[in-house]
């Protein structure tokens, strides 16, 4: 929801609060690129926003996964999503590769093992940190991890990869 200062008569706040909206209304328009650079909450939002559709579109309805999904495709590797945890408004899930290990011929590496949490009531999709800490608030570094995460979710859809079994 938009919410905009009302304009005061006779005063130059009016102005002010014109040019704040302007840069939220900027902001939110921001284009997902991996140029891009981290603007803001309401940018890290939206590619929040991002990556949930993105996951969407490789496994349907998100918030009636259950247990894990395998998608093999030729040319690739295997591309498995396990639903950690679930709650009322949230899931936990674990999205990997699976890669043949060197030099062995039977065992398995999970790379890159990302957690990612699902806002099932925002449609929001975010990337958690490695270590499992939620201290980690600089913008930054949460860009990153959820770029990353918008870009290896493209490129597993532009190689045909799906959890949607018919």
């Amino acid at each position: 929801m938009t919410q905009v200062a009302a304009r005061r008569s006779g005063t130059h706040d009016g102005h002010k609060a014109r040019a704040i909206f302007g840069a939220v209304i900027a902001e939110s328009n921001l284009v997902v690129s991996w140029r891009a650079r981290p603007r803001g909450f309401v940018a890290l939002m939206g590619l929040y926003e991002s990556n949930y559709l993105r996951l969407a579109a490789l496994a349907g309805d998100l918030a009636a996964l259950a247990s894990s999904r395998v998608s093999e495709v030729a040319a690739d590797c295997t591309l498995v999503l396990n639903v950690l945890g679930r709650s009322r408004f949230t899931s936990e899930l674990l999205l990997s590769y699976l890669l043949p290990a060197p030099g062995a011929e039977r065992v398995v590496e999970r790379v890159p093992d990302l957690r990612l949490r699902v806002y099932h009531d925002a449609r929001l999709l975010e990337a958690c940190p490695a270590d499992g800490s939620s201290a980690d608030r600089e913008l930054e570094r949460r860009w990153s991890r959820n770029m990353m995460v918008n870009k290896w979710l493209d490129y597993c859809a532009e190689r045909g990869h799906s959890f949607i079994h018919d």
